[in-house]
């Protein structure tokens, strides 16, 4: 195949959120043909895709019919039904990151053990099934306790702080009471939550991005500054991380790697996203080549692209607030004054409390100018749901 042939290919995405979206926008860039499948018909993603296949993600026929439209197969988030894309793999499809490396990363406990076992730090876990499980997972950890959904939890969904052993009962109650698997980590009073988005290509070249370092508000992912104010030789070791970790899960694409900074200044891995992550976003304007270029350059056999930081960046997220309705942007010109400041709005038709309706990123020459111009910006623009 000819290097220009490779752009001619035609991806199709399992999903058409923002995410997706916003690998389309880099897709069409290189003159990538791009089908999406998602069962909302005004999705983001919907507006800029050259076809949209309206079906729900656990519809096989739809994702079949996808595939065969498709010379490859990507997708904007981890849960999806594996079982037909490992029978589409086995049929010569390509999907990428692989049904392999997705299968085990659904699982969070299939996760950590498959991490522990490659020498990669994780806190201490066990799997559990029942109320008296948890107790017995006390004596050896302590409460607090973290309680997880082994599958299914995102922006803190599935997840429980169990702090006594009167809470043991509701927390598992909670979480499913035995209709899903649950597992209990060792509570890491962290410092500070970093992610590093790594990229690796067809034939196993890696590119990593600089660590960000991320706060959280209600489990949800609230700002991510950049360069994360870690020490050069903790930045070297949480790059060597990704690495690993991309090379045990033998990853095409973009990966995002989660980790907690103990501390005593020790990394330890939290959790593994097998695609571009809203941690990533500020890679747009931050960065020579944005997570979501670089995860079509991945998976399409491309060479990687330069991941150095232009500036120091800050991203913060702009959730809906008011009432559920119909979304309405407020402040946009407001906040546009403001020097650096990029709005990305995603174009939700529907806006509800705490929904990441958008995100803005600011690029200066310090990180405390871009914070202070990120909060200033994030107080003035809104996206709110109308009745």
């Amino acid at each position: 195949m000819k290097f220009n042939d490779k752009t001619r290919q035609k991806i199709g995405i399992i999903g058409g959120g923002q995410l997706g979206k916003m690998m389309i926008l880099e897709a069409k860039k290189m003159g990538f043909y791009v089908s999406i499948l998602d069962p909302t018909e005004a999705c983001p993603a919907d507006s800029i895709a050259d076809e949209h296949l309206i079906a729900d993600f656990d519809d096989q026929q739809a994702i079949r019919e996808l595939a065969q439209k498709s010379d490859l197969i990507t997708y904007e988030f981890e849960h999806i039904g594996v079982e037909v894309l490992k029978e589409l793999e086995a049929e010569g499809y390509k999907i990428y990151p692989t049904a392999s490396s997705l299968e085990i990363i659904q699982n969070k406990y299939e996760q950590k053990t498959v991490l522990k076992k490659n020498g990669i730090a994780v806190p201490d876990f066990i799997k559990v099934e029942s109320p008296a499980d948890i107790k017995e997972a006390a004596k050896k950890f302590t409460y607090p306790l973290m309680l997880k959904s082994c599958t299914g939890g995102y922006d803190g969904k599935g997840n429980a702080v169990v702090k006594s052993e009167e809470e043991v009962e509701s927390s598992f109650k909670e979480l499913g009471a035995g209709s899903t698997p649950l597992m209990v980590e060792k509570y890491i009073p962290f410092k500070k939550e970093i992610s590093i988005i790594a990229a690796r290509g067809l034939t196993g070249e890696m590119e990593v991005y600089p660590a960000g370092e991320n706060d959280h508000q209600d489990n949800i992912l609230y700002e991510t500054k950049v360069p994360a104010e870690i020490s050069a030789e903790l930045e070297e070791e949480a790059e060597e991380f990704a690495r690993e970790v991309l090379e045990v899960f033998e990853g095409i694409g973009i990966f995002c790697v989660e980790m907690f900074v103990t501390e005593a200044d020790e990394l330890l891995i939290n959790e593994i996203a097998p695609r571009p992550h809203n941690s990533g976003h500020y890679t747009i304007e931050g960065c020579v080549t944005s997570q979501f270029e670089q995860h079509v350059r991945a998976i399409a056999g491309l060479p990687l692209g330069d991941t150095a930081l232009l500036r120091p960046s800050v991203m913060r997220n702009i959730l809906g607030t008011g009432d559920q309705g119909k979304a309405e942007v407020v402040g946009l010109e407001q906040a546009l004054a403001i020097e650096g400041v990029k709005v990305h709005v995603y174009q939700k038709t529907i806006s509800r409390p705490g929904r990441k309706m958008g995100h803005l990123t600011v690029t200066a020459e310090n990180l405390e100018l871009a914070a202070k111009r990120a909060l200033k910006a994030s107080q003035l623009v809104e996206i709110k749901g109308e009745i």
